[in-house]
């Protein structure tokens, strides 16, 4: 069964169990779903869906960051529990040892001796990883591991 199969699948579950708070957050996935298709005039792959769905809870990370700074906790605890009904639609993540051995792994393969392939590590990296873990931290990571503290 497909990423999008399944989500209508949940999306019948949640009527029935009326669970109005899953069914919301299912709702908005599906809208950003169509939306990409519309704008790709043609089906999203499985791997496309998983891109919509990372982009829609970063999306919803930040909300969660500003509800905080704005004090509205009732917004920021409806956020994070939406979110965890989007996340089960991602692929398995990877574990920051995980990550840190596919950074050495790309760090063998090329000289860094040179600023420029930074960029190049993080490309390889970020391939491989394929939205697995947090962008930024594997930033950080890669710096980490090019300057020698990891």
């Amino acid at each position: 069964m497909g990423l999008k199969e399944m989500i209508n699948e949940d999306m019948k579950q949640y009527m029935k169990e009326k669970n109005q708070l899953a069914l919301n957050a299912v709702r908005m996935i599906k809208a950003e779903i169509k939306n990409a298709e519309i704008a790709k005039i043609g089906e999203l792959s499985d791997d496309e869906v998983v891109k919509v769905i990372q982009s829609s809870i970063k999306k919803r990370k930040d909300s969660i960051e500003q509800f905080k700074n704005a004090g509205r906790n009732d917004l920021v605890e409806k956020e994070e529990e939406e979110l965890k009904y989007l996340e089960k639609y991602l692929p398995k993540g990877l574990t920051k040892d995980e990550v840190i051995s596919i950074i050495k792994e790309e760090v063998a393969k090329v000289d860094i001796t040179d600023k420029k392939n930074f960029g190049v590590v993080m490309r390889s990296v970020m391939g491989r990883i394929q939205g697995r873990y947090d962008g930024k931290e594997v930033n950080t990571l890669v710096n980490d591991v090019i300057c020698g503290k990891i």
